[in-house]
Order: structure tokens, then C-alpha cells, then sequence
């Protein structure tokens, strides 16, 4: 796990020439601190809009948070699961969209199989039978995903409430939550922080930060479905996608890492250069994508990790992340049994996610990027998804 601690005032400093271009590439790391006043050309002075999103399983209210821009782009977030919701972005006439599935209320989400929208943790993907070794001591988790543990488990960070906090001049939501010792069979209590912030760039950029009482590891995401046509297209086969990455963790027919980094070039996975999501989708073992890729110079600073391009539409997403991998899932197990946002059903290939995270199964791989925090340390991390347009 990466130590932070002391190191953040330069890299702010980048982070902020980063996120004043229009561009994003090659940029430093984050902040030091979540939801950070940005420049006034970054943010501006839009209300955040609260309002009442239903009721949890536990009975508690929750609540739904809109962050707006200048430019009219929306983002929402509920503090149940600390889920962002809806992503309106405008296309290359300026008409906005819905490019995020999800749903228009809380109980679409109980339970949230498919993660829409979640962060997911205290381990986001795979952890191979739902066990591990720290200090000397096996823990054992819930196998939900058999025969391995998968997004933290029965009950994952998705699945819970969190306590939210508007931040009005950084027009930013800061969510946090305390992971008990024992949780879903996790040491340590955990206390997350997420933040999610709205440019004025039309950039939402999402922070993480957590810190323990006992060695544990972490690793969180976003599990955002991203569908850039919003409508236009049920499926994202025509999206051109393109993930800077040389290599990917080959893993077992569980989706369990081998423990190899094997070269994407010669393979169905090469996405160096601007790939057609749907020209070699049927050659992929029939599952479409779901594949940790190593993001090139990842796991220190804040680095482009993939761009998705809509041609109906003319929207471009460019993600960047300070995480060593990000997981790419086109969405197969999607079925028909879900309707979301417009009355629009789900169906199979109907959004992509770009997961920025450590390795699958880190705490049973010791030469992968270490996933383990300690008391004393803190685990930082930030990915950023910038929405912009291209002409014909």
C-alpha cells in the first residue's frame, strides 16, 4: 500500500494544473485533503440540492444529493451505498443526457446485485475463497460469488448508509462511513471517507481516503455503468474504447488472478489503440469483457487509464486514476429483469464499467501492489471521469 502521509502539497499543486486543462492527461496526484476548494474556474457557486430518496432496509431515510455546473451537467448521489445515481452529461449539440444507469429511487437498489453505481468495498472484485492470511492469522469471508468473495461480501459498502456532508463552495458531497472489526469478517475498524466533486470542467472526480486500528486491507471503487449514447443505443457494442494498459492479471475460469501479468498484444484484450467494444466481444470465452488490466505507470500518481467514445452521440469519457489497475466489465450478466432511468431495461452489454482498483485477490498474491493499511498509515487514492463532446 502506497504511504501518502507528508506528501500531498506538490502533488495538489499538479492536480490543480491537471484539472484547469481541458485535456486531463499526464497529470499528478490528488490532494490532501477530499473535496478540496477548487479555482473558480473549476467549480462554481450552484446550489446542491438535497431531497428525500426513500427509505433504507434498516428503516433509516436517505437522502439524494444533486451537484450541477455551469455547463448544466448533473451528477446525483445517494448516501445510501454512497451511489451515484444519475450522470447527465450534454452530447455534441448540446442536448443533454442520462449516461449512468441506475435507478429513480432507493428500492431499486435493495438489493443492488449488479453494484449500479456503488462503491464497493472493503474489497472491491474477487478474493480467491473467500479467505486470507494477515500477521500470521486467516480470516475467512463470506463466499458470495462462488466459490470465491466478491465487493466486500453479503453486505458491502454499497449496501449500507452513509453519513453525508455537502461541501457548498467546493460543490463536492463528502461521504463517510465506519466499517466495524468483524465486518463481513474483515479486521480493523475501518473509517472510510469518499468525495465526490463536480468541476467546472465537467469532470466528476472521486477521492478516497481510510484509515484503520488494525492491519486490514482495502480496496474501493466505483461500480459505475456507463452507457454515453444515454438511450440513443441500448448497448455500448458501437462504443470505441481504448485502455492504456500493456498488460492484464490472467486469471483462472473463477476470474481468480494466476498471479501472471500476461502482455495484451496478440490477444482479444488489446485495447491500446481505439477498439470497437463489439469487434471482438463473441471471441472472449462468451463472457464479453471482465478483465483487470495493469494501468501503465499506475499506482503512484494520477495517469490516463481509458477513454470511451460514443459516435452517435459524440461523447467522450477520459478516466484517470491513481490506482495500479482498473477492471473493465461490459456488462453481461445484465438480463432484462432491471428497468432504470426513462422506463429503460437493462438488457445484457447495456452499459460498461471502468473499475479503478488494486489487483483482485491482492491479499493472497504477494507480488502484486500490496492492498494492506496499518494503523498509523493511510490509504489515499483518486480517479477522475471527465465527460467531454467531439464533432462529426
Amino acid at each position: 500500500m502506497k504511504k501518502r502521509n507528508g506528501l500531498y502539497t506538490l502533488r495538489s499543486l499538479a492536480l490543480f494544473a491537471c484539472l484547469s486543462v481541458a485535456t486531463l492527461t499526464g497529470c499528478g496526484s490528488k490532494p490532501d485533503q477530499p473535496g478540496q476548494s477548487l479555482s473558480k474556474q473549476e467549480v462554481n457557486n450552484m446550489e446542491i440540492k438535497s431531497e428525500s430518496f426513500g427509505t433504507a432496509p434498516n428503516g433509516q431515510e436517505v437522502q439524494l444529493y444533486t451537484l450541477t455546473n455551469d455547463s448544466g451537467m448533473t451528477v446525483k448521489i445517494t448516501n445510501y451505498g454512497a451511489i451515484v445515481t444519475s450522470i447527465q452529461t450534454p452530447d455534441r449539440d448540446g442536448n443533454l443526457g442520462e449516461v449512468a444507469l441506475g435507478f429513480d429511487s432507493v428500492d431499486g437498489y435493495v438489493p443492488n446485485d449488479p453494484h449500479f453505481g456503488g462503491i464497493v468495498g472493503r474489497y472491491a472484485n474477487r478474493i480467491s475463497k473467500g479467505k486470507f492470511t494477515l500477521d500470521g492469522q486467516e480470516y475467512k469471508l463470506a463466499v458470495n460469488n462462488a466459490p470465491n468473495h466478491l465487493h466486500g461480501g453479503i453486505t458491502g459498502f454499497d449496501r449500507v448508509v452513509w453519513q453525508a456532508e455537502p461541501l457548498q463552495k467546493q460543490n463536492a458531497i463528502r461521504l463517510t462511513y465506519v466499517s466495524k472489526d468483524g465486518e463481513e469478517g474483515y479486521p480493523g475498524n475501518l473509517t472510510v471517507v469518499v468525495t465526490y466533486t463536480l468541476t467546472g470542467f465537467n469532470a466528476l472526480k472521486i477521492d478516497y481516503e481510510a484509515t484503520t486500528d488494525k492491519a486490514t486491507p482495502v480496496n474501493l471503487t466505483n461500480h459505475s455503468y456507463f452507457n454515453l449514447s444515454a438511450g440513443k443505443e441500448k448497448d455500448i457494442l458501437n462504443h470505441i474504447v481504448t485502455i492504456h494498459a500493456d498488460q492484464f492479471t490472467a486469471s483462472d475460469e473463477t476470474l481468480i488472478p494466476t498471479g501472471e501479468l500476461k502482455p495484451v498484444k496478440g490477444t482479444p484484450y488489446d485495447l491500446r489503440t481505439p477498439t470497437r467494444v463489439g469487434d471482438r466481444i463473441e471471441n472472449l470465452q462468451g463472457y464479453g469483457y471482465d478483465l483487470n488490466y495493469v494501468v501503465r505507470n499506475g499506482g503512484d500518481r494520477l495517469v490516463p487509464a481509458a477513454t470511451v467514445e460514443d459516435p452517435s452521440t459524440g461523447r467522450v469519457m477520459q478516466v484517470q486514476t491513481t490506482q495500479p489497475g482498473i477492471q473493465f466489465y461490459t456488462a453481461y450478466h445484465l438480463d432484462g429483469t432491471l428497468t432504470g432511468h426513462n422506463n429503460t431495461t437493462y438488457n445484457r452489454y447495456a452499459g460498461l464499467c471502468l473499475e479503478a482498483q488494486h489487483f483482485p485477490d491482492s491479499p493472497n498474491q504477494e507480488s502484486f501492489p500490496s492492498t494492506i493499511i496499518r494503523p498509523g498509515e493511510k490509504y489515499s487514492e483518486t480517479t477522475i471521469y471527465k465527460f467531454e463532446v467531439k464533432g462529426e
